[in-house]
């Protein structure tokens, strides 16, 4: 190209800059648009058995859709940071759970009862005659002590009914430490908790007394 005149090389040098300036720009923009991956948790697998007290055994039940607040009835992530404003849930923007986390809890409580030798009914298919356990869910989130230390906090309150008669009552409350403290440390030790918590609610179901 030194036998061109220097008008081109100046031309063809403009246009080639002006390229490589709008390439540049468009790989940036492409790069800020771009979706940003969302990583999914659930409970995990089983692990471990469900067991009750030797002699106790776990009577039939019914189990209705566990009722959560609004804040909790998503597939978001919530965390506190206790140490700065313990008032406000927060969602992680790039990590949620396959589902609400009331239903991941449910599902886990049915498979888990019928491990442990239970008969579980869904409400909704109207067993009659058998007592029905309702759950209200007060929390699930991730709780930040300070920016390295935080554990999984769950709060549930349990009511076993008899038609429109309550039996038994109890607050379930469960805060397990978590590995890291991130989304997916925060999902290992919720789902820690939950089996923990279903442990025990196994246990008091199987120790119920009778109905009157």
């Amino acid at each position: 190209m030194k036998n061109l005149p220097r008008r081109f090389l100046t031309a063809h040098t403009t246009v080639l800059t002006a390229v490589l300036i709008l390439g540049s720009s468009l790989l940036l923009t492409a790069c800020a648009t771009s979706p940003q991956s969302t990583a999914l948790f659930d409970l995990g697998p089983l692990r471990g058995q469900t067991t009750v007290h030797a002699g106790a055994s776990l009577p039939a039940i019914s189990i209705a859709d566990i009722k959560a607040p609004t804040w909790l009835d998503s597939q978001a992530m919530f965390y506190r940071l206790n140490y700065a404003n313990d008032l406000q849930p927060r969602p992680y923007s790039a990590s949620k759970w396959t589902m609400a986390p009331a239903q991941l809890f449910l599902l886990r409580l049915k498979s888990r009862l019928s491990q442990a030798g239970g008969v579980v009914v869904p409400a909704s298919d109207g067993a009659v005659n058998l007592p029905i356990l309702r759950i209200e869910a007060d929390d699930f989130s991730q709780g930040f002590d300070s920016a390295g230390l935080s554990s999984g906090n769950i709060a549930m309150r349990a009511s076993v009914f008899d038609g429109r008669i309550l039996r038994a009552q109890k607050m379930f409350v469960k805060q397990v430490p978590a590995a890291s403290a991130d989304a997916q440390g925060g999902a290992v030790a919720l789902a820690a908790a939950s089996d923990a918590i279903i442990n025990e609610m196994a246990v008091w179901l199987a120790t119920l007394p009778p109905k009157k």
